[in-house]
């Protein structure tokens, strides 16, 4: 029986994809167990779903100070040493990069067990810039991310998306725009004040529009009561629990530029305006965003410049023209990638193969 490492944790950006690979394998037989630390959302979400998971401590590198930078270098090479018994009983190691898969994928290079990295940015994370020669094979979402791994060794996969985003039907535009708002689960602080900022402009300009706006859950009351009182029609909820009937019922989504936002919008087939979170590791949310800019898909509004003006303008702006949406949305559509956590599995074991 063949055995599989998966090493990223943190956030969902790396638990939920590489949990759907691990699935995957599970379902053609092979044992699968991950590596992360206590912290971080793994801890919570492998062991749910009946998947062992080995700890290690280990600190980030990237945007944190200078005290716990040091602290995580000292830290690095004994947790290295540790993960060596732990990839030795691998057939292969899965990373989805992050400061967690840092020591295993290091482990597993010194000790020539093969690595097969998935990055869905448009520009790689630390640790896969660091190891990019060296891997087995890299699946990417976008074609200009393959130039950083070794030549031949990369594969446009895309990043594993729930099945439901690609049933979403292309939607023809009504007299009302449906619009999407969201920062994610937890939100975002920008878009909630731009949001709230241009509701009374889109109420004065007497704009046909319905505004579905996912606040996260800090502060969500005063937001939803404010809305309430600006008299347009929609909503102001802490989560949306079913997200691809949100994607179905949008006419245009306005959200950040994580890899996991974007798979869902080119799954999906919606047109949107992008805000990058200036402080995401390497500013890789607004290569992201670039990414589908340049693929016709998306118009990206800097954080900073982003205003209650700014979205009133930009979303009025597509509104006046359903075709630009139409064909946003169909740019977005051959960004998709199907199938990625099934194509992921089957390199995982053809990998296995080729090194055991």
């Amino acid at each position: 029986m063949k055995r599989f490492l998966m090493a990223g944790g943190g956030t969902g950006g790396h638990v939920i994809p590489a949990l759907a690979v691990a699935r995957e394998l599970r379902k053609r037989g092979s044992e699968v167990f991950f590596v992360g630390t206590e912290t971080g959302l793994e801890a919570r979400l492998v062991p749910q779903d009946g998947f062992r998971l080995e700890k290690i401590e280990v600190g980030a590198l990237n945007r944190v100070s200078l005290r716990r930078k040091l602290g995580t270098l000292a830290q690095l090479p004994l947790t290295t040493l540790g993960c060596f018994s732990i990839v030795r009983r691998a057939s292969a190691v899965f990373s989805m990069g992050g400061y967690v898969a840092g020591p295993p994928v290091m482990a597993a290079l010194v000790g020539q067990v093969p690595v097969v990295v998935m990055e869905p940015n448009a520009i790689p994370g630390f640790t896969h810039r660091v190891i990019g020669r060296f891997v087995a094979r890299a699946l990417v979402s976008f074609p200009e991310t393959a130039d950083r791994f070794g030549a031949g060794r990369s594969e446009l996969t895309g990043l594993p998306v729930r099945e439901e985003f690609f049933q979403i039907a292309p939607k023809s535009r009504g007299a009302v725009l449906n619009l999407l708002v969201t920062g994610g689960s937890q939100g975002s602080r920008t878009l909630n004040q731009a949001g709230r900022a241009s509701w009374p402009l889109f109420q004065r300009a007497g704009c046909r529009v319905r505004i579905v706006h996912q606040s996260g859950p800090s502060g969500w009351e005063p937001l939803a009561e404010a809305f309430r009182q600006c008299g347009l029609d929609g909503e102001v909820i802490p989560f949306i629990t079913d997200m691809p009937a949100a994607f179905a019922a949008a006419d245009l989504v306005v959200c950040r530029s994580g890899a996991g936002a974007v798979s869902e919008l080119a799954a999906s087939g919606k047109p949107s305006i992008l805000v990058p979170f200036p402080f995401a590791a390497d500013d890789h949310q607004t290569r992201n965003a670039e990414a589908m800019v340049r693929g016709g898909a998306s118009r990206l509004i800097r954080d900073r410049d982003l205003g209650g003006d700014t979205l009133f303008s930009s979303v009025s702006e597509l509104a006046r023209d359903s075709a630009v949406m139409e064909r946003m949305g169909a740019a977005a559509r051959k960004f998709a990638k199907p199938g990625a956590a099934v194509r992921a599995a089957e390199i995982l074991e053809q990998v296995a193969r080729d090194f055991n």
